[in-house]
């Protein structure tokens, strides 16, 4: 496989990565609870969300620190390059703007990134080896499927490929470092600045509940509830 990957234009930004604790708190709060992604999304307005992306598989589930990266609209590239600037645990994002013509994740992709310790991915694109990835156990989240893998050098007119600059998904602004909560419901993206709130409104909101699911077993009427709790 000739790739020269070494062609690929490439601008890198240093990650400013969340505390480890932090991460491991998110960890230990979300970890054995249903719908992550929907619970730091109604923890906190702020909190971004993206929705409409497949998942190889349905239990996949990751929390990492994002590294994002943006592509040329126009000029998809091979993003084997950026690989090496990962470290265990990342979240790699990437935005594709839309751009499904080619895809930007495959089989050699995901086994080089569990060599590297990467969580997972978030592909606003198309990926492909599908059946391989999900052997290989690798979460990805991604907007569809195509045969053709992209290019490794853009045209000599293309913009370089950006790494760790802010980008946008399905609406949600995306920065490097944000915390990524995906499973198979969408995909959560907390600034780290809101952790410590996000992390105290999940635990109020799982209490809540908690309580909630309680009654209903008892035999409490909607009307009872939204009189209690005002909403559900």
């Amino acid at each position: 496989m000739n790739r020269e990957v070494h062609e690929v234009q490439t601008v890198y930004n240093e990650l400013v990565r969340p505390p480890r604790d932090v991460i491991e708190a998110f960890h230990e709060v979300l970890r054995a609870e249903y719908s992550p992604s929907c619970l730091v999304a109604d923890a906190q307005e702020r909190v971004g969300a993206i929705g409409g992306l497949r998942s190889v598989k349905r239990e996949h589930r990751v929390i990492g620190p994002a590294l994002t990266i943006d592509l040329p609209e126009d000029d998809l590239v091979d993003i084997l390059p950026v690989l090496p600037t990962a470290q265990p645990g990342d979240v790699i994002v990437l935005a594709c703007h839309g751009n499904t013509r080619m895809a930007m994740w495959g089989g050699l992709m995901a086994t080089l990134s569990q060599m590297a310790g990467i969580a997972g991915a978030v592909v606003d694109g198309a990926v492909r080896d599908v059946d391989e990835l999900r052997d290989l156990d690798f979460p990805i989240w991604y907007r569809t499927t195509m045969p053709r893998r992209c290019p490794a050098a853009a045209p000599a007119a293309g913009r370089p490929v950006r790494v760790n600059v802010p980008i946008v998904i399905d609406g949600a602004v995306i920065e490097p470092g944000d915390i990524i909560v995906a499973e198979e419901n969408g995909v959560g993206v907390v600034p780290p600045a809101l952790a410590d709130e996000v992390l105290a409104a999940t635990r109020q909101l799982l209490a809540k509940e908690s309580v909630i699911r309680d009654k209903i077993n008892d035999g409490a009427t909607l009307n009872q509830l939204l009189a209690e709790f005002g909403y559900l």
